[in-house]
């Protein structure tokens, strides 16, 4: 009987320990809000120092042609039949 007892207690105490979780947050979340880094534009970062960027930080269009040409590059058909 004392067996039992301590079996079912056991249980009772497996099942209630999921249920006593709290919500981990870092800081209190408003609710609906973005609380993050906010992004900004891919060219207002600096070119990587070991890359050969053709473009400047905050240069939209040299950005973007540096992004063609990157893509032209690793095109698998044009480069092997042009």
């Amino acid at each position: 009987m004392k067996r039992l007892v301590v079996i079912v207690a056991a249980a009772a105490l497996a099942a209630l320990g999921g249920c006593m979780e709290v919500q981990q947050t870092a800081t209190p979340q408003k609710q609906g809000k973005y609380q993050g880094k906010p992004d900004t534009a891919p060219w207002t970062n600096a070119p990587l120092a070991y890359g050969d960027a053709k473009w400047s930080k905050g240069d939209q269009a040299g950005w973007e042609n540096q992004i063609k040409q990157r893509n032209v590059v690793q095109n698998e058909y044009k480069r092997i039949y042009q």
